[in-house]
């Protein structure tokens, strides 16, 4: 077994591995570990699979509630929706692949989220995505390579998931710089399962077998984990071959099959093969359970040739999962893949002995320890320090700049990246497959689906605003907790749980590693102080090219339950006369605006105040109002102001507005205030919604109608505003083609 390694400086350093970590290794081992031995430890702490930076400031995030199953530590996250079933739900980032090669690094990322929620026993019903790219505006290599990224990620979230025939039913895309050398590319899967049959990934049972599952193993994606723990250089595209290549139609049928299994009593324990593939799913498995593992690695179904331990250990070839049976099982469940045309085949067993033992042609090529490589991986307490930045941008106002006319100011708004319509992306997804969708991209705010089996609906919102992140990490962590929280009660369900995928740059940046950990903290506080617990996420550091590291994004995506579906509230005008109401209060807050961006071109000032009793009883008020049926619509103002979400709103629906907002300065219309929302009733229910409002400031602005929008002293007719909404994306994005 053991093999003398030549140049251990050479191996360690394509590992990511310190002397530091070769000196543990081998105190863990009590020896010189061999290539193998090097691969396993590499995987399995690197930072994508370890958390080793991020550990120490995810400690403390609220993870229970009564309506919680599982929380962090399994494949995805469970809640309780009653009626007997339970949403499993979580999102992951695809960033470094995606840039590498952004179709199938987009369509695994969607493979992989899939799998996480399905290995839990569920099926899945709905998928959202946020996407981040570069700046796609300008007329240089870099907006058309952004432009080209645009479109292959796109294309491969589509075309992966439509194939799966699951739905594709919001999700949010921006833009900024900050993303040029690196886009984001974060996917969300939610599944629907009974809340008594929820299936984890343990090896339980001594003797019992290991059965791996699903496509032929290959060499495509060898050192994916470790190559998403670094940073991007000029080097970078050599890395091509460390992206995955995913097939849809493989994973439909393991899908499948996997669920027909799940009627069974057969399984003990499954897990996905993602990260790190064979090491992660086999370590992870065994550590939960605290026992062994024998493999025999030449019984793995192999699509190549002349493959080695090593490469089958940490190949990273889609569609594949390992499980542990009972004992005795073994044939009925190889008949049941292979009449799905999927391999199958018991490549070991379940031991006390604690450790990994792997086999080749009946040769011993590895054994480790499986408790030290998780639980001795390095926890990394790095040096943190304020941004110098900060105290630069903190006092920067709107008044430093030429005033603009709101006018002018509302023209350039209605057509920026940030608020157009993105028809152009979300038409490329199967959004009403499944026949459950109710809200679904282009609609606004939260995305909806019908529980059909319970009567209820599950809401969804992914939101971040990295504006808000950059000049507050804190701060901004928390507003994006609120924000996607707040659009899930406007649509009229309880928010309940939340997963994140946070993204940030390079952890050994001292000043990246302090926002990581100020958004840490804000996500704690806005979620403990919401009840929306954390139930599972993922972090993606090294988000940095050349040294330039991407804006603080901690992704938020927060799951509600409606409990009547035919009562799911939309986020545009329904109907000629309504009236409208603007809820909440408004201040000259601006920093980290749209407006700040579009019209002052900056990011800066000073983060809005936050105020979480007002926001719970602002999402109480809404949740209770359409209860009673007097409410016709709602959608928070955000991004833009009132006078955006406004222009989104009679953009969506075809009807105009005119409104009066109160201000103390006339660009108040743009400003973004928290915690408000624009609410439209009948007039008949006017006296009804006024006396709900209690205590929250509750102005009357105006009714639906007309060909025009107005607000205050800007307008724009309907004509004009759809065009600038519906059809400016699709001419930036398509300037190449």
């Amino acid at each position: 077994m053991s093999q003398q390694l030549q140049d251990i400086e050479k191996v360690l350093s394509s590992h990511k591995l310190s002397g530091d970590d070769y000196a543990h290794i081998k105190q863990i081992l009590g020896r010189e570990p061999n290539l193998v031995e090097i691969g396993i430890f590499s995987a399995m702490w690197s930072e994508h699979c370890s958390y080793k930076s991020s550990k120490v400031h995810l400690n403390g995030f609220p993870t229970k509630a009564p309506w919680v199953i599982q929380g962090p530590g399994e494949n995805a996250g469970v809640i309780d929706i009653g009626g007997g079933y339970a949403a499993v739900f979580k999102m992951e980032s695809h960033n470094h692949p995606s840039f590498i090669e952004p179709y199938q690094g987009a369509a695994t990322g969607v493979g992989g989220i899939m799998r996480d929620v399905f290995t839990m026993g569920a099926r899945p019903i709905a998928n959202l995505n946020a996407l981040r790219f570069g700046d796609v505006l300008k007329d240089n290599k870099t907006s058309a390579h952004q432009r080209y990224l645009v479109r292959g990620v796109v294309a491969g979230i589509g075309g992966y998931g439509n194939c799966m025939g699951v739905p594709t039913i919001g999700g949010e895309t921006s833009f900024d710089e900050c993303y040029n050398g690196n886009i984001l590319v974060n996917a969300f899967t939610l599944g629907l399962a009974k809340s008594d049959e929820i299936f984890y990934g343990r090896a339980d049972g001594i003797g019992n077998p290991v059965i791996y599952v699903g496509a032929k193993t290959g060499r495509d994606g060898l050192g994916g984990a470790v190559m998403s723990s670094d940073s991007f250089t000029e080097e970078s595209k050599s890395l091509r071959p460390t992206v995955q290549v995913g097939d849809p139609f493989t994973e439909k049928l393991l899908l499948e099959a996997c669920l027909e299994l799940f009627k069974t009593d057969h399984v003990v324990g499954i897990q996905d093969m993602g990260a790190a593939g064979l090491t992660s799913s086999s370590f992870e498995m065994a550590g939960r359970s605290g026992s062994g593992m024998i493999m025999h690695l030449d019984r793995v179904p192999a699509r190549e040739e002349g493959m080695t331990p090593y490469d089958f250990m940490l190949s990273e070839s889609q569609e594949r999962m390992l499980l542990c049976a009972k004992k005795g099982s073994e044939a009925e469940i190889i008949k049941i893949f292979e009449k799905w045309d999927l391999d199958a085949a018991v490549i070991g067993e379940v031991t006390a002995t604690g450790n990994m033992e792997l086999f080749w042609h009946g040769d011993k090529v590895a054994e480790v320890p499986v408790n030290p490589v998780s639980e001795e991986a390095p926890v990394l307490n790095r040096p943190m320090s304020r941004p110098a930045y900060l105290d630069k941008i903190a006092s920067v106002t709107i008044d430093d700049f030429a005033r603009v006319s709101n006018q002018e100011a509302f023209e350039r708004l209605t057509k920026s990246m940030e608020v157009v319509d993105k028809a152009w992306i979300y038409t490329q997804y199967d959004s009403m497959v499944q026949t459950n969708t109710i809200k679904n991209g282009g609609m606004l705010d939260a995305s909806v689906v019908r529980v059909k089996e319970n009567g209820k609906a599950l809401a969804m919102s992914a939101d971040c605003n990295v504006r808000y992140c950059y000049i507050d990490p804190k701060g901004g962590a928390a507003a994006a907790v609120i924000e996607s929280g707040r659009n899930v009660a406007m649509s009229g369900a309880r928010p309940l749980a939340i997963t994140d995928c946070l993204n940030f740059g390079n952890p050994e940046n001292p000043e990246v590693m302090w926002q990581f950990g100020q958004s840490c903290l804000g996500i704690k506080e806005a979620c403990s102080a919401l009840t929306t617990p954390v139930i599972g996420g993922n972090v993606s550091l090294y988000n940095e090219t050349n040294g330039v590291s991407v804006f603080p994004t901690p992704s938020i995506a927060t799951v509600g339950v409606n409990d009547d579906q035919n009562k799911v509230l939309m986020s545009s005008f329904q109907g000629e006369g309504n009236t409208l109401y603007l809820v909440g209060e408004s201040n000259s807050e601006f920093g980290g605006s749209l407006y700040m961006k579009e019209v002052c071109g900056v990011v800066a000032g000073v983060l809005p105040e936050i105020d979480y009793e007002k926001e719970l009883t602002l999402w109480d008020l809404v949740i209770e109002a359409n209860k009673k049926g007097i409410l016709e619509c709602a959608k928070d103002a955000s991004s833009g102001g009132v006078a955006i979400a406004l222009a989104k709103m009679a953009a969506v629906s075809g009807l105009g507005c005119s409104a009066r907002m109160l201000v103390n300065d006339e660009r108040d219309i743009f400003a973004e205030s928290m915690s408000r929302a624009i609410i439209e009733v009948k007039q008949e229910n006017s006296a009804s919604f006024e006396s709900m409002a209690g205590v929250l400031q509750c102005q009357k602005l105006g009714t639906v109608g007309g060909d025009i929008v107005k607000i205050n002293n800007v307008s724009m007719s309907m004509k004009e505003l759809q065009d600038n909404y519906f059809n400016t994306f699709k001419r930036v994005i398509e300037r190449d083609i």
